[in-house]
């Protein structure tokens, strides 16, 4: 598969993402901090269990340097305060790309600030813009300087697709004028069904917009109540359909959830993306880089 739109790639903290299919391996995210995530003690005050924090973050950076596939990091916190105190430990541990991710835009702003201020402007995506963006939020982006920031495609209006298309063209823009110049494109997935969209949306974007596109597949399936039916490793296969599904359609990057995925969410990312690589290969397209999965796993 090769998309007819030219197919933009961005360098972030070192990381880049985007191209054709085939060309670079799937950049990989995972969440920590996040609501429900039990090594957080106090989320106001942002305590946590920082062995059992630092061992999921090692695990990560260890089976990305295994497999090939690149790795970023969602740091998500209540308030300001606690989500200053994470940055400032998950950016002593590895050097991957960080997205701050706050409930409001004051407190992404206030911590996106606060990494600034540290040195960390070339590894931090702001997450995120969406459909509640306002000149408010465009103003203090602008501001501050901020280059890299994740969109998401989430149209309330219409779910579907065509929606995903359409309202991330009016938020891209609004984004560019903010002075956002390495936008990362997210599409929405609401339940399991809606899997398929989500993937379908994130080829539609690429197809007309160019730009590297991403999408969420398995936070639905962990609230799916019927996924423990067939078993204990149920869940697990359906996590690996889901994955697989999105890359076949040209997903540069995946929102996986919980780091604590990682052990299985990148050795089977490495694999299909192999398989993606070596039929690209098998076209003319080669990878862009010898620490690629084709090369790391097979």
């Amino acid at each position: 598969m090769k998309f007819s739109k030219e197919q933009r790639i961005f360098e972030i903290g070192g990381v880049k993402v985007g191209g054709q299919p085939g060309e670079l391996p799937t950049v990989l995210i995972g969440s920590i901090f996040h609501k429900g995530h039990k090594i957080v003690k106090d989320r106001k005050q942002g305590i946590f269990d920082r062995r059992r924090a630092k061992s999921l973050i090692l695990a990560q950076k260890e089976f990305s340097l295994k497999t090939g596939n690149p790795r970023m990091l969602d740091v998500v916190g209540e308030n300001s305060e606690a989500l200053k105190k994470y940055i400032q430990f998950v950016s002593e541990l590895d050097d991957c790309p960080i997205l701050i991710n706050g409930p409001n835009f004051n407190v992404r702003i206030s911590s996106m600030k606060f990494a600034f201020e540290i040195g960390l402007e070339e590894r931090v995506i702001y997450n995120s813009i969406n459909y509640t963006f306002s000149e408010r939020e465009a103003e203090a982006l602008k501001d501050l300087g901020v280059k890299a920031a994740l969109i998401q495609a989430f149209n309330p209006r219409n779910p579907r697709p065509k929606g995903m298309v359409s309202i991330i063209k009016e938020l891209l823009k609004a984004a560019m004028d903010a002075g956002v110049d390495r936008a990362l494109l997210l599409t929405p997935i609401l339940d399991v069904p809606s899997i398929g969209l989500g993937a379908e949306g994130l080829w539609m974007i690429k197809n007309e917009v160019g730009l590297p596109t991403g999408t969420v597949p398995l936070g639905v399936i962990g609230k799916w109540k019927r996924s423990t039916e067939f078993g204990e490793v149920s869940k697990k296969m359906f996590w690996a359909g889901a994955l697989a599904l999105s890359q076949a359609m040209g997903a540069d990057f995946i929102i996986y959830g919980s780091v604590a995925k990682a052990r299985y969410v990148f050795p089977l990312c490495a694999m299909v993306d192999a398989v993606i690589a070596y039929n690209a290969r098998m076209s003319g397209l080669k990878p862009l880089t010898r620490n690629h999965p084709l090369y790391k796993i097979l």
